[in-house]
């Protein structure tokens, strides 16, 4: 067994189920606040990027303190998304194999409330949930939390923005004497507020390696283009990734949905995710994503939150984010578990000004991306033309005296010579098309 999480005091069962997971090391954040909340009595705060290991650093001490022979829910663990609702859970099943008398539901939106009110009629004891859901279960009294005793708040930066008023109706509604373990990845002054609102006097700071851990592994670029040319030169870019998965961020649904439609037409293998699409087609998706059934996510920043895949290779910003809390958690959903990432971010010339205010906002150093030059770009394109061709099926419609026909005037060719006939045709209607034709002179 590891004896360094056997010196955070993590027990047995719990060690066991992680070497099971092939998680042998604690990391800094971990290190820092298992002890905290194990063997203190005080509220946490925890600074940390994403990808340092932030749900087993909360994850592994609560399921340690939940008492096995009450049923009553003891701990909620709230998440912005439920991407990130739906991972926290599956990642504490894990960390809880060899601890059966422990139930964890996970209660979200987007899906049906009725199966929840039923799952929530047998003891349970840690619920993961998203804010809305949590306020709508307790106000249809399926869910008591009168008794709780620890509340995490995981990417807190996201909620109390976005979801403050249900946090409130909450936080208004369990005991003052439970624990409050804070999670998030930067320090704004409304998470300073709910600090200072919501938690008792006594708070432990902890902060995580800040200057390396959040962005470590990740190589952040930057590249530089005309917006006529911005689908061409991203086509390029993922054919240089071909075989690796990666995540395409965009600012909104209609983008995604364009976006993905024209990859989707040139051949690439992805999908699109976004909040208005029902909560089955995202999770078949996800699932086909986190499978490598496709290669490219195409998606508005609600795929940031939850997503974790191991070697996802990049991340590309067609949009750059609106706030700085959203590039870190764009990007890191790259280089986690100790690997290295690319975060490519797609600038017009008038954003090129924002970059250095990202560099000196969150600490990290950008570098210039060599956009492709026209040639190879127009080769590029010759590839995704010549894959469209491939992965075209044959119309069943056409007469076989047509075809042989057709036949007939190809057949004294070899496949090679096909081919460079093909290809010489196809290059030169293509440049036909970036010819500008003669304009007629004008009569005198």
């Amino acid at each position: 067994m590891s004896s360094q999480f056997s010196d955070l005091g993590i027990s047995n069962n719990l060690q066991k189920s992680l070497e099971e997971l092939q998680i042998t090391v604690p990391t800094d954040i971990q290190k820092k606040c298992i002890p905290v909340i194990l063997d203190q009595k005080d509220d946490l705060v925890a600074l940390a990027k994403t990808g340092t290991g932030k749900t087993a650093a909360f994850g592994l001490p609560l399921l340690q303190l939940i008492n096995t022979k009450s049923t009553t829910v003891q701990a909620v663990i709230l998440a912005p998304t439920r991407e990130l609702a739906q991972q926290i859970q599956a990642n504490l099943l894990a960390y809880s194999s060899n601890e059966s008398d422990i139930s964890i539901a996970a209660l979200c939106g987007g899906i049906p409330i009725k199966p929840q009110i039923e799952r929530l009629k047998t003891p349970t004891q840690i619920v993961v949930a998203t804010p809305g859901r949590l306020v709508d279960l307790v106000k249809r009294e399926a869910l008591d939390i009168k008794k709780l005793k620890y509340l995490v708040l995981d990417e807190a930066d996201e909620m109390v923005t976005a979801l403050k008023e249900d946090l409130d109706t909450i936080i208004a509604g369990i005991p003052k004497t439970r624990r409050t373990f804070l999670f998030t990845a930067t320090m704004s002054g409304a998470i300073k507020q709910l600090v200072q609102n919501y938690m008792s006097k006594h708070v432990v700071h902890k902060e995580a390696d800040m200057a390396t851990l959040g962005h470590k592994g990740i190589d952040h670029k930057y590249m530089v283009v005309e917006p006529i040319e911005k689908l061409e030169v991203l086509m390029h870019f993922l054919n240089t990734k071909e075989g690796q998965q990666g995540i395409i961020f965009c600012k909104t649904k209609a983008a995604v949905n364009k976006l993905a439609k024209k990859l989707a037409i040139n051949k690439f293998s992805s999908g699109a995710l976004h909040g208005s699409l029902s909560q089955g087609i995202r999770d078949r998706i996800m699932g086909q994503f986190r499978e490598g059934h496709i290669n490219i996510l195409v998606a508005t920043d609600l795929a940031s939150r939850g997503l974790d895949v191991k070697e996802l290779g990049y991340v590309v910003n067609y949009h750059l984010p609106d706030t700085y809390d959203a590039y870190v958690h764009r990007s890191g959903r790259t280089a986690r578990a100790g690997a290295k990432g690319l975060s490519l971010t797609i600038l017009q010339k008038e954003e090129v000004a924002e970059v250095f205010d990202f560099e000196k906002e969150l600490g990290i150093s950008f570098s210039k991306f060599q956009k492709a030059d026209t040639q190879s770009i127009e080769e590029n394109n010759t590839l995704l033309w010549a894959k469209k061709i491939f992965k075209t099926k044959p119309n069943r419609e056409i007469s076989e005296e047509f075809k042989t026909k057709v036949k007939t005037i190809f057949h004294h060719l070899t496949k090679e010579e096909l081919v460079e006939k093909i290809l010489a045709n196809h290059i030169a209607q293509n440049t036909s098309l970036h010819i500008k034709p003669e304009e007629p002179k004008k009569k005198k």
